[in-house]
C-alpha cells in the first residue's frame, strides 16, 4: 500500500508505555520522541563529536515524559531540576524512554560511528 502525504501526517506513530515509579508515587507516561526532538537530542548527546553523558537520563525523560493529554511534562531547561531526583526512580523512566526510541547498545553505536 502506497502512503498518501496525508497518511503520514495523520498516522499515529509515538507509541507509549505507562512506567509504575513507586519512588514518586505513581505513574509516568512516557512516549517516543518526534524526528524533530529525536535531533535536538543527537546533537546535544553526540553533536560535539564526544559522547555528553552529563545528565542523559533526565534530559531523555524531559523529551520523553508526557501528561494525559500527550503534552510534555518537562521543558527541556528543567532537566536539571529533574536530575536532581532519585537515580533510581530516573532511571525507571528513561530504560522505557531508551526501548521506545530505539536507544539501545548498536543503535547508539551506529550514531557514533563506531
Amino acid at each position: 500500500m502506497i502512503l498518501s502525504k496525508e497518511a503520514i501526517l495523520k498516522a499515529d506513530d509515538l507509541p507509549k508505555k505507562t512506567v509504575k515509579v513507586k519512588e514518586w508515587g505513581g505513574d509516568v507516561i512516557v512516549r517516543s520522541m518526534t524526528g524533530t526532538e529525536r535531533d535536538a537530542w543527537e546533537i546535544d548527546t553526540y553533536g560535539t563529536g564526544k559522547v555528553n553523558v552529563q545528565n542523559a537520563r533526565a534530559r531523555l525523560v524531559t523529551l520523553t515524559a508526557i501528561d494525559e493529554k500527550g503534552e510534555r511534562l518537562f521543558t527541556s531547561e528543567e532537566a536539571e531540576e529533574l536530575g536532581r531526583k532519585s537515580a533510581k526512580a530516573l532511571s525507571k523512566v528513561y530504560v522505557v524512554a531508551e526501548k521506545l526510541n530505539g536507544l539501545g547498545v548498536g543503535d547508539v553505536e551506529e550514531l557514533v560511528g563506531e
